[in-house]
């Protein structure tokens, strides 16, 4: 077993080693300009990717936002079960994350979507509505990024052919945020915004 092991991390490591510093610093610039004007960040994903947009909502509405002058509003589009279901069943699951904007987007909000593959339906129906009103769009995607890379504002890529990592990789970029803001590491914050 410990070689897969080995393998596994080997395949993570060298993805973080590529990610792309450029695009993860217009990521954080996109966030704090959001923060700093007040602006709501909506956020979602299918599956695994829909646990890590519950896990950013976390992250930033509680422990980036808990005690601080300035608060990040985030909101999670595939966090209510219910009203997912409803359009599920009634409309259709394509429509499960667009129809939830369209009672609540305002210009200059962030959209932020989740997916591995960067061809979730539901998910490019969204980022289109976003973009059509005004909205930042940011695509967090696995592989080549598939359609989502293409239509996003922002985009960050985890660049690589495999899902779980692809997913580590998203998860990893919430708490590296995390740690940047929530450490106030201006030097590294500046580095990369300057990068």
């Amino acid at each position: 077993m410990e070689k897969s092991i080995n393998n596994y991390f080997d395949r993570l490591k060298g993805a973080i080693d590529k990610l792309d510093r450029r695009e993860l610093s217009t990521f954080i610039n996109t966030l704090l300009t959001a923060r700093d004007n007040d602006k709501h960040i909506y956020i979602m994903g299918n599956g695994g990717s829909a646990s890590t947009a519950s896990h950013f909502v976390c992250d930033f509405n509680k422990g980036m936002s808990y005690k601080q002058d300035k608060k990040f509003k985030m909101i999670c589009l595939n966090d209510n079960v219910a009203t997912m279901l409803a359009y599920s069943n009634d409309v259709g699951y394509d429509d499960v994350f667009v129809e939830q904007l369209k009672n609540f987007l305002q210009k200059g909000d962030v959209v932020i979507g989740i997916s591995g593959s960067g061809n979730s339906k539901n998910i490019l129906k969204a980022i289109e509505y976003a973009n059509s009103h005004g909205a930042i769009t940011v695509g967090l995607t696995g592989y080549d990024g598939g359609i989502l890379r293409k239509i996003s504002s922002v985009s960050v890529n985890a660049n690589i052919d495999d899902m779980q990592v692809s997913e580590d990789i998203h998860m990893m970029i919430c708490h590296m945020i995390y740690s940047i803001l929530m450490n106030n590491d201006r030097k590294l914050l500046e580095e990369l915004i300057y990068a």
